[in-house]
């Protein structure tokens, strides 16, 4: 009855894989895109779920099985000794590769009459209904691992290994779990869009995502199981929702869509060398976001006067180790030299609450947003912030050069941290380096406090920059995470503007310059 029941399923599932679903997500990154699904772990669909021959998939269950162990042990050997984290994962999937029950269950299956795929996939579905209903955090990494590995078995009893044996498509729309920010960057700019099961919109992919202006949902549920290689998707990441499979109305529907944003995109080519003036004729300085050397090309092209935050973080998130500040300088370098005369304002590493290293180890907070992060991180741990401020001082060569300390939430934070510039001015002096031709040192004001703080510190600072996203979620105490009140306050809202307006009036009165971003 079991065996009857599993077969059945498969036959439900090859029906399920026809049909249209939509996925309701999370809005990740703005855009729209259609295209054609590319799974980034395809998941192995089994076609074969009965065997005739049980003595022969025993063999070949067990042989790769074999194979999956030497690969395990090879990823061991080769870990780096010094890491104690890596070698922990890896001595915890070669336990899960040679745990006997976990054979002998998939040995029961095969005696049943499945087939080593069918069997496989049977403990993994078991395997991921226990994962569904463990709520503690240790347990469901470990419940992973036996995921990843039976997927890593399959592929072998596939003969697909690491690749789907697909040929990408044209207009690939990347289907996965979740990505880290290195393996979004080897796709590139190839993708169209991007879908993940899990993530946030301060993720590490996020972030990619949006530096490199890809549309993104989150939070889409399950379509890793629903998806295959090559289905049609269209991807909202205004609405953060994902359309697999779709029916011609919504397909037309969807382009018409696309078709009024290029519109819209033309529009603002046709203005974008006009100035940046309101009605009433106040002139403003309209600058770009930047994190990666792909986006200098735009800043050209899109009529910006410079780059008015550079995010240095993302050279050290897509690392496994620390960047040396020969690296670092050479970057930040190639930044100045791509802007030309164009100013570039380059904000001190920013890392903590969603965005943690992953060679530091994390630190487990009940509110990261409101814990050890940025300059706090920085203050805490001088070394990474001499590093990082010499590293600027050297790119810059004698040229002007501007820093932007973030999350500073009162005077004595900042003050401490440009005491470290100094510092770094005056080694990079001793060291017979070129200093900058001028230096400008700003803060974030991403905290209501700073509003408050003395005007002595509004004349310390050479300018400020409004943080948009995180000043606003503590202004209305809504987390921007939280898919539940993200969108319930708006940047427009009366006693929003109200409080930022009076910020543009101390600024002006004192004479500070102010940004907002």
């Amino acid at each position: 009855a079991e065996l009857g029941a599993f077969v059945g399923e498969g036959a439900a599932m090859k029906a399920r894989h026809q049909q249209a679903v939509l996925f309701h997500g999370a809005a990740g990154q703005e855009g729209a895109a259609q295209g054609h699904v590319w799974l980034h772990e395809p998941r192995v669909v089994v076609t074969n779920p009965i065997a005739d021959d049980p003595h022969r998939e025993m063999e070949r269950l067990t042989a790769a099985i074999d194979e999956l162990r030497v690969g395990v042990d090879r990823m061991l050997s080769n870990a780096k000794t010094g890491d104690s984290e890596q070698l922990q994962v890896l001595e915890a999937y070669r336990m899960f590769a040679n745990s006997k029950g976990w054979m002998r269950r998939m040995e029961e299956d095969i005696s049943r009459g499945l087939s080593a795929e069918a069997a496989v996939e049977k403990e993994q579905s078991a395997a991921r209904a226990r994962m569904s209903q463990v709520t503690d955090a240790y347990l469901r990494d470990r419940l992973h691992d036996l995921d990843d590995l039976s997927n890593r078995l399959l592929r072998i009893l596939t003969g697909q290994g690491n690749e789907t044996g697909a040929e990408m498509p044209p207009d690939p729309i990347l289907i996965a779990r979740n990505i880290g920010p290195a393996e979004l960057l080897d796709y590139g700019r190839r993708l169209k869009g991007i879908v993940l099961e899990e993530g946030s919109v301060g993720s590490h992919a996020a972030i990619v995502a949006r530096a490199l202006a890809i549309p993104l949902v989150i939070h889409a549920e399950r379509i890793t199981t629903e998806a295959l290689n090559g289905d049609l998707i269209l991807v909202d990441g205004d609405q953060g929702v994902a359309h697999l499979r779709p029916d011609e109305s919504v397909v037309n529907a969807f382009r018409d869509k696309m078709a009024m944003a290029a519109k819209a995109q033309e529009r603002y080519a046709s203005i974008r060398d006009k100035p940046a003036e309101t009605v009433c004729g106040t002139r403003l300085s309209l600058l770009m976001n930047a994190g990666l050397m792909a986006d200098l090309p735009s800043l050209e092209g899109s009529g910006a006067e410079g780059v008015g935050l550079f995010r240095t973080e993302l050279q050290f998130l897509i690392r496994n180790h620390m960047p040396k500040r020969a690296e670092l300088s050479e970057l930040y370098a190639r930044v100045m030299d791509a802007a030309q005369d164009k100013r570039v304002t380059f904000r001190t590493l920013d890392i903590g609450s969603d965005k943690v290293l992953p060679y530091m180890t994390a630190t487990d907070e009940p509110n990261p947003a409101l814990g050890w992060r940025a300059i706090r991180v920085g203050l805490d741990k001088p070394g990474i912030m001499r590093m990082q401020l010499q590293a600027l001082i050297r790119a810059a060569n004698g040229r002007p050069l501007s820093i932007m300390f973030p999350f500073v939430a009162q005077r004595e934070e900042f003050t401490a941290a440009r005491a470290e510039m100094d510092k770094a001015l005056e080694r990079e002096r001793i060291l017979g380096h070129k200093l900058p031709a001028s230096l400008e040192v700003g803060a974030m004001l991403e905290t209501p406090s700073l509003a408050f703080a003395p005007d002595s510190f509004y004349r310390e600072v050479d300018f400020l920059s409004i943080g948009g996203n995180d000043l606003k979620q503590f202004f209305f105490a809504a987390d921007r995470e939280n898919e539940l009140v993200r969108k319930r306050y708006d940047t427009l809202n009366v006693s929003f503007l109200t409080f930022l307006e009076g910020i543009v009036d101390r600024c002006n009165r004192l004479g500070t310059p102010l940004s907002f971003c």
